[in-house]
């Protein structure tokens, strides 16, 4: 048997052996040790544009591979394949770039292989392609898992966000009267709910802002949409920007995690800023913004976030006299009172209370488990003589605690706090409304031995926060006596 081949079958093998090379879909290059080119097939020539004429005999290197991704300088002697040459160990890359004639780039995955005979190097062999399509298709996988992770994140937000306002006890679920005051606040509802305006609802503590909102959101565009609502009086100043705007994670001390505010939760939908009068300064700046242009970034990011928000806003304070004394700014109050709406009060609407008592009490059978059917006359005369300075929150807890200790089927309001039972019985029929108040808190405050704060407290009686009944204190000058 013959050991070795003649010069002929050589020929012919090496021949075969182009043929191959120049039939596959892979680009291919031949290098010999010096690093020099001695062979090209076409679909290198197609991937590159550089032609065999252009490579043979020259240093490939410098032709398709002499710049790195990020636009440095790729020498010669850091690239794997002339790496391969000079040790024989051959290597598999997949994250650089090859250049092409024309100065465009394309990402590449290539392999190298030494050619070795008699033990000595003599040259590498190149087998690349072009993975344009599936870095493309990297990039758009990347995409769409990070799009599914901002939305589980959104879901958990919302999850977490609508558990909370489960707990919350909803006083109405819907709007109860029928004086002409309410019918007048009803239709300024239907004529800006299907607008994208910006509302400001003002009026005093329990009269029903946050129901105005709901009812507008309800009947607007967006009620497919969450309406998320942000308590501004009951945020801690230094926590306000995180609530609103949400943080990365390591934004400050305490960010454990990253966390979507509730901007981002409201997208598409509406957020309601109940006290907004309570925003520090620094927040009105940047909540300004949001309107202004509709854009926000987290806390501890630079990234920039586009957002579709209507904006319904309510305070029980004089916005007008805190931009007089610099505590609001009166851009941001022409911003968000593009439609601005008075909620009457209960003083204001005393025709609604027959329907307000009976809506009440259906409420309260049910959680209590009573079966009142009707509320004394003389119950209602005495109700109909206060001045509920604490509006319907007022009025619903004084039907509840009567509900909890009376009997059925009759509602009687005889187990009316004293200080109530004094303001109805002996005021003077000259007596305004700002007197009344006033008395109706300094009895308040006295029953509780002037506690503002907690759950025995004033402020939780009149069902104010503490901040506002400190509030409403020093504007009609209650102070403790000595």
């Amino acid at each position: 048997m013959q050991d070795t081949l003649t010069h002929t079958e050589i020929i012919n093998l090496k021949q075969r052996y182009e043929l191959i090379l120049q039939s596959i879909g892979e680009g291919v290059y031949g290098l010999d040790s010096n690093g020099n080119t001695t062979f090209v097939n076409p679909a290198a020539e197609v991937m590159t544009g550089w032609l065999s004429d252009d490579l043979i005999g020259e240093v490939v290197h410098d032709f398709h591979h002499h710049t790195k991704i990020d636009g440095s300088h790729y020498p010669s002697f850091d690239c794997p394949v002339y790496k391969t040459i000079q040790d024989g160990i051959g290597r598999h890359v997949d994250d650089e770039v090859f250049w092409r004639k024309d100065g465009s780039s394309f990402p590449v995955e290539y392999v190298t292989t030494a050619i070795v005979r008699d033990d000595k190097i003599i040259g590498a062999v190149v087998v690349f392609k072009d993975i344009s399509e599936r870095k493309q298709a990297d990039e758009q996988l990347k995409a769409a898992l990070s799009q599914v992770e901002k939305l589980k994140e959104t879901l958990q937000a919302e999850n977490h966000y609508l558990r909370e306002e489960i707990k919350e006890e909803h006083n109405f679920s819907k709007i109860i009267g029928n004086s002409p005051a309410l019918h007048q606040i009803l239709t300024q509802i239907e004529h800006v709910a299907p607008t994208n305006a910006s509302v400001l609802i003002q009026g005093d503590s329990g009269t029903g802002k946050e129901l105005i909102a709901r009812a507008i959101h309800s009947a607007s565009n967006r009620k497919d949409r969450p309406l998320v609502k942000v308590n501004c009086g009951a945020i801690s100043p230094n926590l306000v920007e995180s609530e609103l705007f949400g943080h990365e994670k390591g934004a400050f001390t305490g960010a454990l995690q990253q966390r979507i505010g509730r901007f981002e939760l409201a997208n598409g939908g509406t957020l309601f800023l109940d006290e907004v009068g309570e925003l520090p300064l620094d927040i009105q700046v940047k909540l300004l913004r949001v309107l202004q242009e509709g854009e926000f970034e987290r806390v501890g990011s630079s990234t920039t976030q586009k957002i579709d928000v209507r904006i319904i806003a309510a305070t029980n304070r004089n916005i007008l006299d805190m931009i007089d004394n610099a505590t609001f700014r009166s851009d941001l109050y022409y911003r968000l009172s593009v439609f601005p709406i008075q909620v009457p009060s209960l003083q204001q609407r005393k025709e609604d209370l027959p329907m307000l008592v009976n809506h009440i009490m259906g409420r309260l059978n049910q959680a209590l488990g009573k079966k009142y059917e009707a509320i004394s006359a003389s119950s209602l005369e005495q109700l109909n003589h206060y001045h509920w300075p604490g509006n319907i929150r007022e009025l619903q807890n004084i039907l509840e605690r009567a509900a909890i200790v009376g009997h059925p089927p009759i509602l009687e309001v005889n187990n009316l706090p004293n200080q109530i039972q004094q303001t109805t019985t002996t005021l003077p029929a000259s007596t305004t409304l700002a007197e009344v108040e006033r008395q109706h808190i300094i009895n308040t405050l006295n029953s509780v031995n002037w506690i503002i704060a907690g759950k025995q407290g004033a402020a939780a009686m009149l069902d104010l926060p503490p901040s506002t009944l400190r509030s409403k204190m020093k504007k009609l000058a209650i102070t403790r006596p000595a």
